[in-house]
């Protein structure tokens, strides 16, 4: 079974190294892709979930018996940027200087576009709309993952499309 636990049975006694094994196999890619979306950065994507799949090793049983472990594993690497994040304003570092252009970003050729993009929206809207389109997580969903009510997500991916399809269009929006 390699589906990373979203058809395992709640409690189901898999065993925690199995687990993992079948999370990374089936999601980690999947999870980099998503995470470069809302960080921007490629190599902060990849450390961040591989930081999240550190703590689903030390997690154990409580990680193999998770309903949805793609998404333990998201709401973890979602939760390791933002607190990073934190850490760098608070030290007045600023996070342009540490950002480093993808040197070989898979299946991301064709839209270097969109990507480009989606960097320029700010954080907030980032995080939503790369979570909506690339993760394919309903509003609700991306609503329990940022902890915040379903109406943010719905005016800030509102907005993030708006910016999107300004910018990649060539307009100017006044309102974003």
């Amino acid at each position: 079974m390699a589906d990373s636990g979203a058809g395992q049975p709640r409690g189901a006694a898999l065993r925690p190294d199995v687990a993992l094994q079948e999370a990374f196999e089936g999601s980690y890619r999947k999870l980099v892709v998503q995470l470069y979306g809302v960080i921007g950065d490629f190599a902060e994507a990849e450390d961040v979930v591989q930081e999240a799949f550190v703590r689903a090793a030390a997690a154990g049983r409580r990680f193999a018996r998770a309903d949805n472990r793609e998404a333990w594993l998201r709401t973890v690497a979602i939760n390791l940027y933002r607190s990073r994040w934190r850490k760098l304003r608070n030290f007045g570092r600023i996070r342009e200087r540490l950002a480093v252009d993808p040197v070989d970003a898979p299946d991301l050729e064709d839209r270097v576009d969109v990507i480009a993009a989606l960097r320029r929206l700010p954080d907030r809207q980032r995080e939503v709309v790369a979570l909506h389109h690339l993760a394919d997580l309903a509003v609700d969903e991306i609503a329990e993952a940022l902890g915040v009510p379903e109406g943010t997500v719905k005016s800030r991916l509102k907005r993030g499309r708006d910016a999107l399809a300004a910018d990649l269009s060539g307009e100017e929006l006044d309102h974003v």
